[in-house]
């Protein structure tokens, strides 16, 4: 878990965040029609309402490079962005939304532990949990895949400036407390970028990014 304090956050002149270049690529419903299995490739999994997309703005500098809607489950395709020809960021489907029909959601899941099964270019998953609301039951099948399958894990507990300090550490404790050993969390926020640095510093370390 990291847990460093006291530095730059990534819009500070001073520090350099290579994922403002990120580009969209495409929408995929099915395997097939993902890129070459090749390269890098870190996927952002979470559910439906646990701000996936602004996360992935925040990231990337960009306020509307993913798409951000009032409307949970909106994304119900596996969106793909490229930093480079061997670098890339996967949006999966939002999970967990009640409205989603039960075929789509059954599709989803099947897809989902086929992409963790056969994917042999994930180099690791950001899973996001609304730090007010954690541990439910798709976020630790998420974490049971990323187990399963030997890939790392950060857990992202979202929306960290909606709680203060003190709860807001007991929280990061508790589900700390229940990770398997390939998983690490720490608090984040989009709002106020709490958390944009260590996530940068660790997605360079998956890409193999000089």
């Amino acid at each position: 878990m990291n847990r460093r304090r006291g530095k730059p956050s990534a819009s500070d002149s001073g520090f350099h965040n290579p994922f403002t270049q990120t580009r969209y690529v495409l929408n995929a419903h099915r395997l097939n029609q993902l890129p070459p299995d090749q390269g890098f490739e870190v996927a952002f999994a979470g559910r439906s309402n646990a701000g996936k997309s602004s996360a992935i703005n925040a990231l990337t500098g960009r306020n509307s490079l993913a798409r951000v809607s009032k409307t949970p489950g909106r994304t119900q395709q596996i969106v793909i962005f490229e930093l480079d020809e061997n670098r890339r960021l996967a949006d999966l489907p939002g999970y967990g939304y009640a409205k989603v029909p039960d075929a789509l959601r059954q599709h989803w899941r099947t897809t989902m532990q086929a992409y963790f099964e056969t994917r042999r270019c994930l180099a690791g998953v950001i899973l996001l949990m609304d730090i007010r609301h954690p541990l439910k039951p798709y976020d630790e099948q998420m974490l049971a895949w990323c187990e399963t399958f030997q890939v790392p894990c950060r857990v992202l507990l979202t929306k960290a400036d909606k709680l203060k300090r003190g709860p807001g550490r007991n929280a990061l404790l508790s589900v700390e407390r229940c990770l398997p050993r390939n998983a690490s969390v720490q608090r984040f926020s989009a709002k106020t970028r709490t958390g944009v640095v260590p996530l940068i510093e660790l997605l360079q370390q998956w890409l193999e990014m000089d």
